[in-house]
């Protein structure tokens, strides 16, 4: 389904479909997001995601889901990110 992504460092399974979550090998389980890929902070959702549904309304809901874990994912990196002693834009003292 998804095989033009071979090569790219996305797993897949061996019917072409895209790994996701506790599919992915290679991370610590408690960091890979449900619907996040072998390549950190890369999402999947839909018919070429491995043990989905394969129907629109559940691609929908994917979709909405795969937002709130794309603004973790961020709000992770950032935090990561902060130099000690910063401080956020409008943070009050």
């Amino acid at each position: 389904m998804a095989a033009g992504l071979r090569g790219c460092g996305v797993e897949l399974d061996d019917k072409g479909f895209v790994l996701t979550g506790q599919g992915v090998a290679g991370q610590p389980q408690s960091a890979v997001l449900s619907l996040e890929t072998s390549l950190p902070r890369v999402f999947a959702i839909g018919d070429v995601r491995s043990s989905s549904i394969k129907r629109v309304a559940a691609a929908v809901g994917e979709g909405a889901a795969v937002v709130a874990q794309i603004h973790s994912a961020l709000s992770a990196l950032s935090a990561s990110h902060q130099p000690r002693g910063s401080r956020v834009a409008g943070s009050a003292d």
